[in-house]
């Protein structure tokens, strides 16, 4: 776990403060942790978007690939049927 050593104030209004209160409630941890799990989800870092995005890889439905030379050949088409 990592070490919280900043700390930071900000100002809400009743409404937005009566949500954070109940998410902590339903969860049963503080308003802080919501918050901090809320700046994690809007503001990933960049490892989190890369972990993200390889589980997206890795989760997606297969899909047919052509063999090499007719990929080759379909590509050629797409270029223009220019060889690169």
């Amino acid at each position: 776990m990592c070490m919280l050593d900043r700390r930071v104030q900000i100002l809400l209004d009743e409404e937005r403060y009566r949500r954070l209160e109940a998410e902590a409630r339903r969860r049963r941890s503080s308003v802080a942790s919501v918050v901090r799990e809320a700046i994690d989800r809007l503001l990933p870092s960049d490892r989190a978007e890369r972990m993200a995005a390889g589980r997206r890889i890795l989760e997606a439905e297969p899909m047919p690939v052509p063999d090499p030379e007719e990929l080759r050949k379909e590509l050629d088409e797409i270029r223009g049927g220019g060889l690169l």
